[in-house]
C-alpha cells in the first residue's frame, strides 16, 4: 500500500477479496429476508444463497442483486424510465456525475441501470455517513461500491477528511480510470431548488496540482439531471420544511433517514427522466483567463453546473399546474388538462392528510415544491 492509498484507506467500496464474506451477511440478515419479495419477487431465499456463493465481484453483485432489484422498483413504482445524452460518453474515459438529488437511492442507482445497459462500467456512488444506521446497510452500500462522505463534524474533522475525499475522487478517476456519482450538495433537496454547494467543488480542487481550470479538468465533469414526475417523499419533504420554519433547526428524528430512504423507493413517481450533459470541459477551458481568484472561478463554476442541470429538468405537467397554482393564473393551462389539475390537486390533499401543520401553508410548500423547476427555468431564459 502507498502513501496515497494509506490515506484514503477507510473511504474506498469493498475490494474484491471482500466480496464473498460481506455478500453472505446480507443474505442471511433478516432484513434481507423482508426485502426479497418485494426486491426480487421471483427470487426465493435459496436461490438468493445459491447466487450468493458465486457472487466474488462487485460488478457481478451488481448483474445479479441491484441491476434487477432497481429495474423491480421502476416497474413497481413508475409510469416508465427515459433518458438522453448517453452519447455523450465514452467508453474508454472515467467521468465526474455532478448530480441534482432528489432521492436517497434512485438517483445514483438509476445511473447505473443507465450505464450498464448500455455497456458501460458502473460508477462509484458517494452517500453521507448519516445512512449509515446498521450493519447491514453498511454491507450493503459498500457493496454497490458506495463510498461514505463525513456530513457533520468538527472544523478540523470535516477538513481533513474533505482532503482525503479530494485524494480519493481524483485518484480514482484520473489514475484508476472509473467513474463516480456525487450530489451537487449535502442531502437532498427539499424545495424543487437544485443547486451547487460551492463547498463542494472547493474539497474537489483540494487534491488539485495544476491551475484551477486543469485541475477541473482531469475529473472531467458530467452535470447529471434527474426529473420525477412525482417528487420522491414529497409530503416528508413538505413536512420538514413546514417543521423548519417553526424551529431555528430541524433535528430528525431517530429512523428518519431510513423511512425515507424506504418511502423513496416504494412511493409512486409518475415518469422518470434522467439527462446525462456534456462534458464542460470547454467552459472550464476560459475559467484561467477571465477570473483572477478561486473564490471567483469557484462560484462561476458551481453557476455553470446549475445552469446545465436546470436546462436539462425535464417539466412534467404538474410542474406547470403548481405555478398556475401559486400565482391563480391559467397561464401554463396548454401544458396540461382539467383533469390533470383536478387530479394533482387532490393528490396533494391526501399527502396533507398525512402531516402535521396548517393545511393552507403545507399546500403551500407542496406547490412551491413543484413550481420551482419551472422558477428555475425561467431565471435562465
Amino acid at each position: 500500500m502507498n502513501i496515497k492509498d494509506e490515506v484514503i484507506e477507510d473511504i474506498p467500496p469493498h475490494c474484491t477479496s471482500e466480496v464473498y464474506e460481506s455478500l453472505q451477511k446480507i443474505v442471511k440478515d433478516p432484513i434481507f429476508v423482508k426485502l426479497i419479495n418485494y426486491l426480487w419477487p421471483t427470487m426465493t431465499l435459496n436461490d438468493a444463497l445459491i447466487k450468493a456463493e458465486v457472487v466474488k465481484t462487485l460488478i457481478s453483485f451488481q448483474r445479479e442483486f441491484m441491476y434487477p432489484a432497481i429495474k423491480t422498483i421502476i416497474d413497481k413504482t413508475s409510469l416508465g424510465l427515459t433518458h438522453n445524452g448517453i452519447n455523450h460518453l465514452d467508453k474508454n474515459k472515467a467521468y465526474l456525475f455532478v448530480a441534482n438529488h432528489r432521492d436517497i437511492l434512485l438517483d445514483s442507482a438509476i445511473l447505473q441501470v443507465l450505464l450498464f445497459e448500455n455497456g458501460f462500467n458502473t460508477s462509484k456512488i458517494s452517500f453521507g455517513d448519516n445512512l449509515i444506521g446498521n450493519d447491514f446497510i453498511a454491507e450493503f452500500c459498500k457493496l454497490n461500491q458506495m463510498f461514505s462522505v463525513l456530513r457533520d463534524g468538527s472544523a478540523r474533522e470535516l477538513y481533513e477528511e474533505s482532503t482525503k475525499l479530494s485524494t480519493f475522487i481524483r485518484d480514482t478517476i484520473s489514475e484508476k480510470n472509473a467513474s463516480i456519482w456525487l450530489a451537487q450538495r449535502n442531502g437532498r433537496t427539499k424545495d424543487g431548488l437544485d443547486q451547487t454547494q460551492t463547498g463542494l467543488l472547493k474539497m474537489l480542487n483540494m487534491s488539485g496540482k495544476s491551475e484551477f481550470a486543469e485541475n477541473f479538468l482531469e475529473l472531467n465533469i458530467i452535470p447529471l439531471t434527474i426529473s420525477y414526475e412525482y417528487e420522491p417523499c414529497d409530503y416528508l419533504k413538505v413536512q420538514e420544511l413546514y417543521s423548519s420554519s417553526l424551529n431555528a433547526k430541524y433535528v430528525k428524528s431517530p429512523g428518519e433517514d431510513l423511512n425515507s430512504t424506504i418511502t423513496g423507493i416504494t412511493q409512486q413517481k409518475g415518469h422518470i427522466h434522467m439527462t446525462i450533459g456534456a462534458p464542460i470541459n470547454n467552459e472550464l477551458l476560459s475559467f484561467n483567463n477571465k477570473l483572477d481568484n478561486d473564490n471567483d472561478k469557484i462560484k462561476k463554476l458551481a453557476t455553470l453546473i446549475d445552469q446545465k442541470i436546470i436546462q436539462n429538468y425535464k417539466l412534467w405537467p404538474v410542474n406547470y399546474i403548481a405555478a398556475d397554482l401559486i400565482n391563480n393564473t391559467n397561464k401554463y393551462s396548454t401544458n396540461y388538462t382539467q383533469q390533470d389539475k383536478n387530479d394533482f390537486i387532490t393528490y396533494i390533499r391526501s399527502k396533507i392528510e398525512l402531516l402535521k401543520g396548517e393545511p393552507d401553508v403545507l399546500f403551500d410548500l407542496f406547490i412551491k415544491l413543484y413550481s420551482n423547476p419551472l422558477q428555475n427555468k425561467l431565471i435562465l431564459t
